[in-house]
């Protein structure tokens, strides 16, 4: 029988291990909402540009646009290599696989939340998960 992607995560975290990653995921979700806003902020300006293009056009702001990007890029990159598993970019919303009670679960956060409280099954998501009760990691 072939194993799923959820049989063999990248990494098993504990909850402290997650927990310890916090301060790091809320900084780079700091940086990837600041890039979003200043590519929401520039997209016009960068399709102006971009339209001209062929004519010689540019536009200072490009560099702005492309820099967000490079950010956005680094740091869901960063996340993705520290093993975390990102559900929603927009939400901030990452998953850490934990074994719990012998089988692979997800820690659940969020961004902004101050500590991981949560955890659902690997085939479930956001809305199925459950308060921690202290038996994880």
């Amino acid at each position: 029988m072939a194993k799923s992607d959820h049989d063999t995560p990248d990494r098993i975290f504990t909850l402290a291990e997650a927990n310890e990653l916090l301060p790091q995921l809320n900084q780079r979700f700091a940086v990837i909402r600041r890039a979003k806003s200043v590519i929401a902020n520039t997209k016009d300006e960068v399709s102006k540009a971009s339209a001209n293009a062929a004519s010689g056009g540019g536009s200072p702001v490009g560099a702005l646009y492309i820099r967000a990007l490079h950010e956005i890029s680094g740091s869901l990159q960063t996340i993705h290599e520290l093993g975390v598993v990102i559900k929603d970019v927009d939400l901030g919303l990452c998953d850490f696989p934990c074994k719990r009670e012998g089988r692979i679960v997800y820690l659940c956060w969020k961004f902004g939340e101050e500590e991981i409280r949560w955890w659902h099954e690997v085939t479930c998501g956001y809305k199925d998960r459950h308060p921690l009760d202290g038996t994880t990691g």
